[in-house]
This record gives structure tokens, sequence and C-alpha cells, in this order.
């Protein structure tokens, strides 16, 4: 048979020209139907389902507001696709407020058998939770935090209603990701509960990012000081030592040279902003110039240290220059709860390398104390100008007696 190649060619080219019409015409059709769906209303995802009737997930959000025809339609939803978890979730919880547990019970578990991110963990969990089911709430509360979500303070408030006591609520769900624990810690100090964050936080030294933590830890070592906190602030402090997050001394106070900047914690010297001085660490001491327009009273540096009950002796080496005597510059050991100074040094005025040494003592309450260099006008005196280098200070323990 021969076939005519010409009137061939022209049946080719017009059934490709059909097919390529009909293609547009379907991406068309898609396009305008996704075109449709992103504007969000009932009358636009109607319009895209006419256009586009297998469009499952357009029956999802015409549901959510059309509360009349919102069964059907997430049956509909999940008939097109059986692996719709949030169809499923959204018909679980209408047959839940319907009461019928069973079924609601039934789809919140298939949600959960297509899908294992967090929504169907933490919409079984809320499930639970409502019906009152305790033992299947921290099962399923515990599989949410296996698969976080990027913000899952609400399941923190979720389980702070079941129990109030952090560590019932740690063992149940806190898991050993850093994600998890960041969180947790954040949470229990919105709850004015910094004390319990202690312990997830020292776990997170192990499992978590230097960059990412270290500031977080700083801050709630910082919250432990000012909280009068020993045991939990050195708790901290050493834990960041060992796994090698800070560089710090063994000496008391850290950093006794000045030989290092500062890092960011009440454990480590805060040096004064104050208009009039400026202080910097440098290879031979603090250095510090007074301009003679500083406060009448500030504190020129200053560091927490943790000390036991004993008997201790401050000691120090510094030189001025054009800093003449009775100049009010002095190190001083006080109270970190009241600031009651327990111990304060001379005035410091000397133009070659002076020492002195400070005998004070520390009880049980005192344990926290605040070690500072402080300047304060004296009556009848100007405002200092001039410099001062403190080339060192220490704290020694003294021998019992």
């Amino acid at each position: 048979m021969r076939i005519n190649r010409a009137f061939f060619s022209v049946g080719m080219r017009a059934a490709l020209a059909a097919a390529s019409l009909l293609g547009i015409c379907e991406s068309w059709r898609n396009l305008r139907s996704d075109e449709l769906y992103w504007q969000g209303t009932a009358d636009s995802l109607r319009a895209a389902i006419r256009l586009e009737p297998g469009c499952w997930l357009c029956y999802v959000q015409l549901a959510r507001l059309d509360d009349r025809n919102a069964e059907e339609l997430l049956r509909t939803s999940l008939r097109l696709n059986p692996y719709n978890s949030d169809a499923a979730i959204d018909l679980g919880l209408r047959y839940e407020a319907d009461g019928d547990f069973r079924e609601a019970e039934k789809l919140l578990e298939q949600a959960f058998a297509v899908d294992h991110t967090y929504a169907p963990r933490w919409s079984l969990a809320n499930f639970y939770f409502r019906r009152g089911n305790i033992p299947s709430f921290w099962t399923w509360a515990r599989k949410s935090a296996e698969m976080p979500d990027s913000d899952i303070g609400g399941l923190f408030d979720l389980c702070w209603r079941v129990s109030r006591d952090p560590t019932i609520i740690e063992a149940n769900i806190v898991v050993n990701n850093p994600l998890v624990i960041r969180q947790w810690i954040d949470f229990l100090i919105s709850k004015d509960k910094a004390q319990a964050a202690v312990h997830p936080a020292l776990r997170l030294v192990h499992l978590g990012s230097e960059e990412m933590d270290r500031d977080r830890l700083f801050a709630l070592t910082d919250r432990m000081v000012v909280a009068n906190d020993a045991p939990s602030a050195d708790s901290l402090w050493l834990e960041l030592i060992r796994q090698h997050w800070i560089v710090a001394d063994s000496s008391i106070p850290n950093n006794p040279e000045f030989a290092r900047e500062p890092l960011p914690v009440k454990f480590d010297w805060n040096l004064s902003a104050d208009t009039g001085l400026h202080s910097w660490p440098g290879s031979s001491g603090l250095v510090t110039e007074f301009t003679g327009d500083e406060p009448e009273n500030c504190t020129i540096a200053e560091q927490a240290v943790s000390l036991p009950p004993g008997n201790y002796r401050l000691e120090s080496s510094y030189r001025t220059r054009g800093i003449a005597a009775n100049t009010g510059i002095r190190w001083e050991v006080a109270e970190a709860e009241s600031n009651a100074i327990l111990a304060s040094s001379p005035f410091m005025s000397g133009d070659s390398l002076t020492k002195f040494a400070l005998p004070f003592s520390a009880d049980s309450n005192h344990r926290l104390l605040h070690l500072r260099l402080a300047y304060q006008r004296q009556p009848g005196t100007p405002r200092v100008s001039g410099t001062l280098v403190v080339a060192s200070v220490r704290i020694q323990v003294l021998p019992s007696t």
C-alpha cells in the first residue's frame, strides 16, 4: 500500500497541533486554578474546583470557609487523596466536636499513618488532653517533641496545663534535640522558672552549638547570679569551661590580669561605659583614663565571684599617673544580693607599682559577691583626671585558724 506522504505529514501536523493546543489549555487551566486557589476566597476556591475537579487541596481550604458543607468537602478531599492528612485532621476534629470520639480518634490516627510530621502528632496530643487521657497525652506529646516544629511553645503550654512540675515535663517530652531544649529553656524563663532551666542548659552544652547557644547560657548564668543562686551559677560556668566553650582561669577572679577581652557574662569583667572615663584591657593590665568629666560615683570594673565560706585576702598591684592622693578610687567586695560592702581597699594612688592586701571573710549567706573597682569623689576634691593601670587582682584563700 502506497502512503501519500504529503497527506500523512499534514495529518500529523494537525494531530500534533491539536495535542499542543490541548496541552496549552491544560496548562492554562492549571495556572488559572492555582491563581484562584491563592486568592483564598470561597468563590475563588469554588471556581478553582470547577476548572480542576481533582484539586483535593481546594476542597480542604473551602471546607474551612464553608462550614455548612465542610464535612462533605473534606470527605471528597480524602477520596481524591487518601494521603491527605490535613483533611483527615479537620474531619476528625469535626467528629470530636459532634461527640463522635471514636471516629475522631480513628481519623486523627489515619492522619498520622500517612503523615509523620509534627501536625498529626500535635493534633493527637491535643485530642487526648481534651479527653483527659493523660498517659496517651504524654505519649503523643513526646512524639510531637521527637519531630518538632520551629515553634513548639504551644506544646509546652499544653504540658504546663497537665503539670506545673518542670521535672515531670522534661522527663516526659524533652528529648535530646537542641531545638527542643532551647525552646524549653526559653519557656521556663518566661514562666519565671529560671532555676529549673539550669538542668536542660547543662544538657545543651553537650548537644548544642557554641555559636548558637553560648549567649543564651551566659544570660541564664547571669540570672542565677542575680538570684544569688551560687550552685546553679557555678555549675553552668564550670560546664562551659569543661566543654571548652569559653577560655577562663582557675583563679579568682577570672581574667585576673585583664589579659583578654572580657566575656559578656557576670563571671568576667564588666567595664564601665560612663562618660568621662574609658577602660580597656591590654598587656599591661586594665588601663583607665579619667577626663575629669566622669560621674561623681561610678563603677570602673566589676565581676561576680563565687566563694565558699572562709577567710580570704584580696591582692592587687597598680600604678597611677596624674592622680593625687585621696582619689576615691578603690577595690570593694560587696554582697551580691544587698550590695552591702564587706571590705574596701585604701584609695589607690602611686606613680610607681604599688601593691596592697585586703583581708575579708565570706560566710554561707555571702557566697556570691561582687568584686568592684569603684570611684566616688571625696568631699572637697575635684573629679579625678589622669590614668590608672591595674596590673592584676587576685583573691587568695587564707588557711583556717
